[in-house]
């Protein structure tokens, strides 16, 4: 008989005193997997994301261990409340089993739970596994422009 695969356990980090060690060890090693431009958040950084009503800060957990994370952002803007799924990154070790999904499932039923009609995201073309999940799961396609203006 062959072993069921583990389930990854999802939380919600909320407010400062969730931010430990490990919780900044976790990111340091997730965000360059994400982005080699972007420097992983200090464990400041990460309290102002977990202590702030417009983020919630998502965590998945095998064995113990943080192997990924996604921030959902929401805002009130005139024609109703935005939700944006951010910064999804799984551990390349722990792809395939159920991360990424688990992750963006939570993120999906709190901003349902918030009242959000929507919920956006973007991911590069070149995140072929990514997209697939994406559609998988139910969104969709959205034929828009996204524009960037830096500011540095």
């Amino acid at each position: 008989m062959s072993t069921p695969p583990l389930l990854p356990i999802v939380r919600v980090v909320a407010g400062a005193e969730q931010v430990d060690d490990a919780l900044v060890d976790a990111f340091a090693a997730l965000i360059p997997q994400l982005s080699r431009s972007s420097p992983p958040p200090s464990a400041a950084e990460l309290a102002e994301i977990a202590d702030s009503p417009a983020s919630d800060l998502f965590v998945a957990e095998l064995d113990g261990r943080i192997v990924g994370a996604l921030t959902l952002a929401t805002y009130r803007i005139p024609t109703g409340l935005k939700a944006w799924i951010e910064d999804v990154v799984v551990d390349d070790g722990a792809r395939g089993h159920g991360v990424g999904e688990a992750l963006n499932q939570a993120a999906l039923a709190s901003a349902r739970a918030r009242g959000a009609k929507h919920v956006s995201l973007t991911s590069r073309p070149s995140r072929e596994a990514a997209n697939r999940l994406y559609q998988r799961i139910g969104f969709t396609p959205y034929d828009t422009n996204i524009y960037r203006y830096d500011l540095s």
